[in-house]
């Protein structure tokens, strides 16, 4: 989708656009006038790779005996499930338990005739019933404790059944508490205080073409360290339906920060980037999804923690820049997340890395251009960095 001449007037180099040779001079060097997006069909055509909040469309097709590492790993396996099947089982564990044990009280009232009511060498006093040796066994393992149902020393089979339940209590209280505490403390939560942006920006920084998104955390506790990968997935169809996945990482510098501020991660599009020749007509075409996560250690209970995303060709947005968010005042540094996400639009050409490259570097004895380094000065043929681009790059935190 093409906007508007007349938005982005100043920002259109003057000349004679009528014929073909213009137009497309005018395309090479109009800076931010294109916005590229898929259609909406192609779009929901389109698998994820990864869901924008982490989570993977992967299903796994049940082989026999499928349970058996769920029922080997029965913590893990309680620990991941969701909490009104955890509250199902904090309630099947106790009242089974009642149950069985009010059972076997019951068994051993009935056999010893304790039923009858008759005054003789009693196991349990004071249980006529099914009903009374579920209480009893109930305050047992609650340790209530009223005192009107009890054991008596005439039963050893009693004796032993008591102290079997008493020891099962405490494993039970243990694993059930254990459970409760891991799923409160789950690294899930922590990490859905730390964020991505909802998308990725490429513009120039330092005179080379850079792919950058960012990364906060909302809360005031700050993340001690952490490390930042990313990752470029694409995947090929294969006849029959079979699917070849291939990935590929992108170079990051200064991967483990501290995220005290928000931080900008930047990839620089240099030769040997798998988007050194992905132009900004190219996005459209090409099937990838870059796969980011941020793997920390939080500060207040020193656990390990991952927060990750993923961004399509659509949520890559060619010449913009993130707005501040950072300002200092009154000998504080201020950070307004309500700009987090916002973009700017910024001069930056319609080229790949590649051969924008190409384009200002030097002939050297008559071969192809060679590029120039990112951090060498601009020709003056070239498209001059923004200056409130160099300004950006000096206040965000650079990776």
């Amino acid at each position: 989708m093409t906007l508007p001449h007349s938005k982005f007037s100043s920002r259109r180099p003057r000349g004679n656009a009528m014929n073909g040779e213009g137009a497309e001079r005018a395309a090479v060097d109009t800076s931010c006038t294109t916005v590229h997006s898929l259609s909406t069909q192609d779009a929901s055509r389109r698998l994820r790779y990864m869901q924008k909040d982490g989570r993977f469309p992967v299903v796994f097709q049940k082989a026999p005996g499928h349970w058996s590492p769920y029922l080997m790993d029965i913590f893990t396996t309680l620990v991941e499930v969701r909490w009104r099947v955890m509250f199902l089982f904090f309630l099947l564990s106790y009242t089974l338990s009642w149950l069985v044990f009010g059972l076997i009280y019951w068994l051993i009232a009935y056999v010893n005739g304790d039923i009858d009511g008759e005054e003789r060498r009693l196991c349990v006093a004071n249980v006529r019933g099914f009903t009374g040796a579920f209480l009893f066994s109930m305050e047992t393992q609650a340790t209530i404790g009223y005192g009107f149902r009890t054991m008596t020393e005439n039963c050893m089979v009693a004796i032993i059944v008591v102290t079997i339940q008493d020891i099962f209590s405490c494993l039970l209280d243990t694993i059930i508490i254990g459970i409760i505490i891991a799923k409160m403390a789950s690294a899930r939560k922590r990490a859905q205080t730390v964020g991505f942006s909802r998308c990725a920006v490429i513009n120039l920084r330092n005179g080379c073409l850079s792919l950058s998104w960012r990364l906060g955390d909302l809360r005031g506790n700050h993340i001690l360290e952490g490390v930042v990968k990313a990752t470029i997935v694409r995947y090929m169809k294969k006849p029959r339906g079979a699917i070849v996945m291939s990935y590929q990482d992108l170079d990051i510098p200064n991967r483990e920060i501290v995220l005290a501020t928000p931080a900008t991660i930047i990839h620089k599009i240099e030769p040997g980037s798998p988007l050194y020749g992905v132009g900004p007509e190219d996005l459209l075409e090409n099937n990838f999804e870059m796969v980011v996560s941020f793997t920390y250690t939080g500060d207040s209970t020193g656990m390990l923690h991952q927060t990750r995303t993923s961004y399509t060709p659509t949520d890559i947005h060619w010449g913009q820049r993130f707005q501040d968010v950072m300002k200092l005042r009154k000998g504080r540094y201020k950070v307004d997340y309500s700009l987090f996400n916002v973009t700017v639009w910024v001069p930056v050409p319609l080229l790949s890395a590649e051969k924008y490259d190409r384009r200002r570097g030097p002939l050297v004895g008559g071969q192809n251009p060679q590029p120039s380094s990112c951090l060498e000065s601009q020709s003056g043929d070239s498209l001059q960095e923004n200056p409130e681009e160099s300004t950006e790059v000096n206040n965000q935190t650079f990776l």
